[in-house]
């Protein structure tokens, strides 16, 4: 059994954030990764200070290797479950294996669940994409598509925000009844509306060519931005105990403390519209409260073995 003072589970941008800052204060720390990050699909990541461009996959590789020269650990397996044990928590992971820490730090992210139209998932990453702000400016000026789905209010935040980048913007509502005021507010921005189902992604020698209506016609597009249901892979959490706030997300405080001693989470998993720099930054903020709550303990621990007589 191995034990250490801290066990960060996810291996992402905040997960290794996270797991870096408490190697670099000397803390015995491990990443426990499943090898499954979010943005996988994609070929570039925008947005990150010095990195723009970057293969997403290249920066958590150089991420691995940053951690493990201040003697942080990765161990590759999914993490099954988080129990109380002694004085702080036992990890358990897929492969039978398990850790003995502290405290715990869940990054696991969410899964993206697209709108139930053929052919979306296949050009996830490409040619289908949801956020302007990783993506908006490799696609300026081009002809963009945004399709509605279930995630009502992202898409019509989207509907109106994807003109920024673009004049040519068509927004499908699909399965979405449009009110006045927002079909008007739509309308104004002057982003065109195709009212009816789609039925299907249309895709040609692997680059997406429109979105075909259910009458069968063909509405050219180039890219097309939709919104997703964002579900957060809290499982852990949740059955840790951890309070949930009234949207349904895991509560956490600005340092991403949860409601159960010693549980932190940080990135996409408690904070959906988190991008890669603002997942890293929450791991960092994060991993520091914790460094903080185990030196607060150490000090007590200090104080009623070498003081036993100490006021209290």
């Amino acid at each position: 059994m191995r034990e250490y003072e801290a066990v960060v589970i996810g291996g992402g941008a905040a997960g290794l954030s996270a797991a870096t800052v408490l190697a670099r204060a000397r803390r015995r720390v491990l990443v426990v990764d499943a090898g499954e990050p979010r943005n996988a699909p994609a070929d570039h990541l925008h947005g990150f200070l010095s990195r723009d461009a970057m293969d997403p996959a290249a920066l958590l590789a150089a991420g691995r290797v940053e951690l493990n020269s201040y003697g942080g650990e990765i161990h590759t397996a999914r993490a099954s479950s988080i129990d109380r044990h002694d004085d702080g928590f036992r990890v358990s992971c897929d492969d039978g294996s398990e850790f003995d820490t502290r405290a715990v730090l869940v990054a696991t992210g969410l899964r993206d669940e697209l709108p139930p139209v053929p052919g979306l998932r296949e050009q996830w990453g490409e040619g289908v994409l949801h956020c302007p702000y990783c993506h908006g400016y490799e696609v300026r000026d081009t002809a963009v598509g945004v399709l509605g789905g279930d995630n009502r209010p992202f898409t019509l935040h989207q509907a109106t925000l994807i003109r920024q980048w673009s004049a040519d913007v068509i927004f499908f509502p699909n399965r979405i009844e449009l009110s006045g005021e927002e079909r008007d507010r739509i309308v104004a921005r002057g982003t065109r509306i195709a009212d009816g189902e789609v039925t299907r992604l249309v895709v040609d020698d692997g680059r997406v060519r429109g979105l075909e209506l259910g009458g069968g016609e063909i509405v050219a597009r180039t890219t097309i931005f939709v919104g997703p249901r964002f579900i957060p892979r809290d499982d852990l959490l949740t059955a840790l105990g951890c309070r949930t706030g009234d949207n349904g997300w895991v509560a956490v405080d600005a340092a991403g403390r949860t409601s159960v001693d010693g549980v932190w989470a940080a990135g996409n998993v408690a904070d959906s519209p988190a991008q890669v720099i603002g997942a890293a930054a929450a791991g960092s903020r994060a991993a520091i409260d914790v460094n903080h709550y185990l030196l607060e303990r150490d000090v007590r621990r200090a104080v009623s073995t070498n003081l036993p007589g100490a006021a209290r």
